[in-house]
């Protein structure tokens, strides 16, 4: 009995694991500084679907159902969430559970004062580059992602994780929102997917900086490059060159920063690459 008992669980997982899809299985990942894979079993034509009063990506997964990809800030703490679902049967609510995540603490030392405690002048400027950048995560495309299981822009060793508790010269500052990724001076960067160039600019943070709109609220940021090879609005495909590698900005040696962003959500890129690790 118990033996038949163990089979049939056994079948029933597996018959859960088989219906998930592709897309879940690679993005599912419900943590603070993750994403949530909701599936939206009532609809059969794409709906409008909202987290915290924001656009949420939809993509119709394996021709079988449609899927929200949330992206869940790292502010955000651990329990149940919902999102507004605005489909053919009106609208109503689908929740989801966050699970909480340690993240480990990183110390950097830096010459330039500056980049830890700007003068009047330089917050100023920071302010005005800020709001550029945040208009820039907030954009909403009706663009399908080519793909959202990423490339690597970039071929290297993944050094500083996203999520890290960083403390410039002993003061704590805003965890770090991206990966980065260990290659020399000059390695071309390659865009994860198709989409289209939507703000670049030199910061005093971020140095030389581009963002790439992949579609529906999903969008790359690269930053410390030291050149970059692309003209704002132009359309880029899986793979073509964008920029180049550098160390400008606030940054102690060469290496990639890559940003990626949902619902204005900054989250793990190891997720779209299948680096992510609980």
């Amino acid at each position: 009995m118990i033996r038949i008992i163990v089979f049939i669980n056994t079948l029933l997982l597996a018959t859960v694991c088989h219906a998930e899809g592709f897309i879940t299985r690679l993005l599912n990942k419900p943590v603070q500084g993750g994403v949530a894979v909701v599936a939206l079993d009532k609809e059969t034509t794409k709906p409008s679907v909202y987290y915290k009063d924001k656009p949420v990506l939809v993509i119709h997964e394996d021709n079988k159902q449609w899927i929200a990809v949330v992206g869940i800030p790292l502010t955000t703490k651990a329990g149940t969430e919902s999102i507004m679902v605005k489909g053919q049967q009106g609208s109503y609510t689908a929740n989801f559970t966050v699970a909480h995540k340690d993240y480990r603490e990183q110390h950097i030392k830096l010459k330039n004062k500056q980049q830890v405690n700007p003068d009047q002048q330089n917050q100023q400027r920071i302010a005005k580059e800020l709001k550029l950048q945040l208009a820039a995560y907030q954009q909403f495309s009706n663009r399908i992602p080519s793909n959202v299981m990423f490339d690597l822009p970039v071929t290297g060793r993944l050094s500083s994780p996203f999520g890290l508790r960083r403390f410039f010269n002993g003061e704590e500052r805003n965890p770090h929102s991206g990966l980065d990724l260990a290659v020399p001076q000059g390695t071309p960067i390659k865009a994860p997917a198709d989409g289209e160039i939507i703000l670049m600019g030199d910061y005093f943070f971020n140095g030389k900086t581009l963002f790439i709109d992949h579609g529906q609220g999903l969008i790359s940021m690269f930053c410390h490059l030291s050149a970059i090879d692309v003209k704002l609005g132009q359309q880029v495909k899986r793979g073509e060159v964008v920029a180049k590698v550098g160390a400008t900005g606030r940054a102690t040696g060469p290496h990639l920063h890559w940003n990626v962003s949902l619902n204005d959500a900054r989250v793990d890129p190891a997720i779209f690459i299948g680096k992510f690790q609980y």
